[in-house]
């Protein structure tokens, strides 16, 4: 992601419970989820809808740990492990 163009750009990770925002990026670490296609985190984020324009909601976070999160985006509802939502890049929005 290039940081120049979104200085205010955050991991979803770091959103607390109620927090709103776009999504800018999605990073690919480039590590596989284990599945016939060797599809990464970042290309299962993208076909669910953490596509850049995005606006999401965290919705809830578990605990302890507060892991996994509840997020919306777009019009459906996901639980995201700490790791994945590490991926996305966020703008927070009010």
């Amino acid at each position: 992601m290039d940081t120049d163009s979104h200085p205010a750009a955050v991991a979803l990770s770091s959103l607390a419970q109620g927090d709103r925002g776009t999504v800018v990026a999605v990073l690919d670490d480039g590590q596989s989820v284990g599945d016939a296609e060797a599809s990464t985190i970042a290309r299962r984020l993208l076909e669910l809808g953490f596509v850049p324009g995005a606006p999401l909601e965290v919705i809830a976070t578990m605990w302890p740990g507060a892991d996994p999160l509840a997020v919306r985006v777009g019009g459906a509802m996901f639980a995201l492990r700490r790791r994945e939502a590490q991926a996305v890049q966020v703008s927070r929005t009010s």
